[in-house]
Formats: C-alpha cells, structure tokens, sequence
C-alpha cells in the first residue's frame, strides 16, 4: 500500500510541475508526470528534508522540495528531448 501511495504522490507532483511549466500540446505526459515525480520527490524532498533536520517525516519542506525536485527533472526531461529531435 506504500508504494501505490509513493506512485500516486509522485504523479501528483509530476502532474503539478508541468502545469507549473506549462502543458505540451493542452495535454499531461501521464509517464513524465509518474518518473519526474518520483525521482524529483526522493532527490528533492529527501534533500530538502534531512537539510532542515527533518528526517524522513512528511513536512512542508520535503513537499516543497518534491515539487522543486520535479519542475528541474521536468525540465531537464524536456530540454534534452527537443534537442534531439532538432
């Protein structure tokens, strides 16, 4: 049950951070949204966590910094996809 709720707040924020970028083609990239998430929320909010003393509770920073974590691998994810299709 854990990791269905690890998958589901990792596509919420995945989903979050591209309509913070803005949305290709008036659409959500349901994959970009699950990976970018995942791996932003454990970098980010793992990062942002334990640098204010947290540890690995469930906090605003660590929210905070999924949502970071995700919007910079959502980017990254589509600079390097338009370069190669150019």
């Amino acid at each position: 049950m854990l990791i269905l709720g690890l998958i589901l707040f990792g596509m919420l924020i995945g989903a979050l951070a591209q309509l913070i970028l803005g949305r290709k083609r008036g659409r959500i990239d349901w994959t970009m949204a699950i990976i970018a998430g995942l791996v932003g929320s454990f970098v980010g909010g793992l990062l942002a966590s334990l640098l204010n003393g947290d540890g690995l509770e469930l906090r605003p920073s660590g929210i905070i910094g999924s949502i970071v974590g995700a919007i910079i691998v959502t980017a990254i994810w589509r600079f390097v996809g338009d370069r190669s299709k150019a």
